[in-house]
């Protein structure tokens, strides 16, 4: 008994240590981009994301519990789910765990139909975590929604969250009518690693005759290549809230099963042959970027001097479901039309810039919608009330409003 007390009061001081630790780097070293409104309520949003991941590396190290369940566990243990008046079926494909929102309106005839992959970076995010912007999208578009709970970190690698997300994908395809889902509506779309999902899918499924096409494709802040870490926005964004350059490297690099000490070869660009670059550069180099998107300040030298061995332990970054940026342009060319959502404050700008040159240079109809004040991650606070931002509803908004277009 006594033990338990004092195990139970050294936990207590641990948390509460760390706590302390973590809200002095918060007051002192965390910059909010003047921009972005009602900063103290941002402030303490990014003050609980940064306390719960270091208390789950603290866990980690400990060897109690991998960082990403215990993020995943308190994340769908403290958000409501808010079914917004439509019927949710919890299914399963096979082994994929998946969840489908049907409007409770009686409908005249077949539905939009809207297939959606979370974010998270294979690292966090689940179905229940995206439960209330699954439920508003599918209420505000009229249509039948299928979210995807593909596997992540820390149990399984690439390309198995692609493989879920395809795999569910073709089985909800063949069984369109089954839902009620007009063949000829049909809308994928994802955000952050999701949207990177879509932009992977969208290309994979072009050959296959026997499935319905995508009318459109709905990319919100996506990830779509991991080889250029020296964008402007990488730079820029490179410390910014929620996704600062250093933590999206080490998701991506624990995903692709890259060891971590590769990660400044692969941010020198020292992992990549000179004749990749001589090809790639017209897709993934800065002159792309819009110049009012730029810095005036002095650029690093991309990529870095070559180093073979680099390379072979990170020539993953190449694979087109890790890139679908790097696609061929006969591949591109042939993709539906997109409506792509970049924030201002997120190192992730820049990949949304470059696929959506790659897309109209190609010839595909896009529509582009680029907030302002946006940071990544901003739409899943469209319905928290004091702690939802302007840059959310904005989103939101924004997507609803395409997606009715459809």
């Amino acid at each position: 008994m006594i033990l338990a007390i004092i195990l139970f009061m050294a936990a207590c001081l641990l948390v509460l240590g760390v706590g302390i630790w973590v809200l002095i780097e918060e007051i002192f070293t965390v910059h909010i981009p003047f921009p972005i409104t009602h900063r103290v309520r941002f402030h303490i949003l990014h003050y609980v994301f940064q306390l719960t991941i270091t208390l789950g590396n603290l866990l980690e190290k400990m060897k109690i519990c991998p960082m990403p369940r215990f993020f995943c566990f308190l994340q769908d243990l403290v958000v409501p789910k808010n079914n917004y008046g439509v019927l949710v079926k919890d299914l399963h494909f096979g082994t994929i765990p998946v969840r489908l929102f049907q409007p409770k309106t009686a409908s005249s005839g077949l539905r939009r139909g809207i297939i959606f992959y979370h974010g998270g970076g294979c690292v966090f995010g689940s179905l229940d975590c995206y439960h209330n912007t699954c439920s508003y999208l599918a209420r505000e578009t009229d249509s039948v929604l299928l979210s995807v709970g593909y596997r992540k970190l820390p149990d399984h690698h690439h390309p198995s969250a692609f493989q879920d997300c395809l795999n569910a994908t073709i089985h909800f395809l063949k069984g369109l009518k089954t839902y009620g889902v007009d063949p000829a509506r049909l809308v994928v779309s994802g955000e952050s690693i999701g949207a990177g999902a879509v932009a992977i899918i969208t290309q994979v499924l072009l050959g296959r005759q026997d499935l319905p096409r995508f009318r459109a494709q709905v990319l919100i802040y996506p990830i779509t290549q991991v080889v250029n870490f020296q964008l402007p926005s990488y730079q820029q964004n490179q410390n910014a809230p929620f996704l600062p350059r250093k933590f999206l490297m080490t998701c991506a690099c624990k995903y692709l099963a890259i060891d971590l000490s590769w990660m400044d070869a692969m941010l020198k660009g020292a992992v990549i042959p000179p004749d990749y670059w001589k090809k790639h550069k017209k897709w993934l180099g800065s002159d792309n970027i819009p110049q009012r998107f730029k810095s005036q300040g002095l650029q690093p030298k991309f990529p870095g001097p070559f180093n073979e061995t680099a390379y072979l332990e990170a020539m993953r970054i190449f694979d087109l479901e890790a890139s679908p940026l790097l696609a061929d342009d006969k591949t591109i060319a042939q993709l539906p039309e997109a409506f792509l959502v970049s924030c201002e404050y997120d190192v992730l700008r820049d990949d949304c810039l470059l696929y959506k040159k790659r897309l109209e240079d190609q010839g595909v109809p896009v529509t582009w919608c680029h907030i302002e004040d946006g940071f990544h991650g901003c739409i899943l606070l469209f319905d928290k009330g004091i702690f939802s931002f302007p840059c959310s509803h904005e989103v939101m908004n924004s997507t609803v409003s395409y997606i009715k277009g459809i």
